[in-house]
């Protein structure tokens, strides 16, 4: 899977007509049986206002763009969401392949600050395709079993997809995973020729039998915030907020951050969590300075005499 999105806007196209029924846009019933699911091609042109071919070639990607009228018509018709449209737009225009950010991300000391700052909650900031750039202490104990990928891998994506650990700290897995696929699809429509995407999308798909038939679902989402369910391993079941967010100046980064009710059960959790990893970081470093106390006295010849 070399080009992840090459053939995006025709199969976002077949799937999102493929899911509305004649009846959904007040159309009669057929008669007999229909050769596909959902509208037709020259249905979604007649609601749409443009022609049956001009409608083809566009799904058949022989258009290279089609007006911002024309594409929030047939945005109407298949009854897409905001972050469908915009995709559908992306997907569309031929403005669309920016150049991808394949450097590694240097976050800037003031937003390094500002998370080292959310001490009470798992805190992190992501890259444009889930890379992860930083996470504070709570998230790394949070996270379970993140810290197992190699350095250079440490992805969102790869996480939920590769780690057990992972699927078992979601309460709804499948519905995380899901929604992860979907943003990473919405990331492709604008950066269709990213290779750290395609080397991304063509690992997991190898791997992985779910992301492989998420991903050719086609479905895309805007992540923004919202409140999940965990069960982590030390200190049981959590029930916590997210709020993601787009730092002024850095249109590829996320920063997100969990958020949690005041005295309730998963503050108390979160509480106990962040002083189980306070202690392990300390024990760490106390062993560490041995070691080097060790080494120290192993070298110096006066240490032994």
């Amino acid at each position: 899977m070399n080009e992840p999105a090459a053939d995006g806007l025709g199969d976002f196209l077949r799937t999102r007509r493929a899911r509305i029924s004649p009846q959904d846009v007040g159309l009669p019933p057929s008669v007999g049986i229909r050769r596909v699911p959902g509208l037709r091609r020259e249905e979604v042109a007649l609601l749409a206002g443009v022609s049956a071919e001009y409608y083809e070639r566009l799904e058949r990607g022989r258009r290279k763009s089609a007006s911002v009228s024309v594409l929030d018509a047939i945005a109407r018709v298949l009854q897409l969401d905001a972050a469908e449209r915009d995709h559908l737009h992306a997907l569309a225009s031929p403005q669309r392949s920016r150049r991808p950010r394949t450097a590694p991300v240097r976050l800037r000391p003031g937003l390094r600050q500002a998370l080292d700052a959310v001490t009470d909650v798992p805190a992190l900031v992501l890259g444009p395709r889930h890379d992860l750039v930083a996470i504070n202490d709570l998230g790394n104990a949070f996270y379970v079993g993140l810290d197992l990928l190699p350095p250079g891998q440490r992805n969102i994506v790869r996480y939920l997809f590769t780690v057990d650990a992972a699927r078992n700290l979601y309460d709804d897995w499948e519905a995380t995973a899901r929604s992860v696929v979907a943003e990473l699809r919405r990331y492709a429509g604008t950066r269709p020729h990213d290779p750290q995407l395609a080397d991304l999308v063509g690992d997991l798909a190898v791997q992985n039998r779910d992301f492989r038939r998420w991903w050719a679902d086609h479905d895309v989402y805007r992540r923004e915030y919202g409140s999940k369910r965990y069960h982590h391993p030390l200190v049981g079941d959590l029930e916590l907020g997210y709020e993601a967010m787009t730092p002024v100046g850095e249109p590829d980064l996320m920063f997100g951050t969990h958020t949690v009710e005041a005295h309730s059960p998963s503050a108390a959790a979160l509480a106990l969590l962040s002083s189980w990893s306070a202690s392990s970081r300390h024990a760490s470093s106390a062993e560490a300075a041995k070691r080097t106390d060790a080494d120290a006295a192993t070298h110096d010849p006066e240490a032994t005499t």
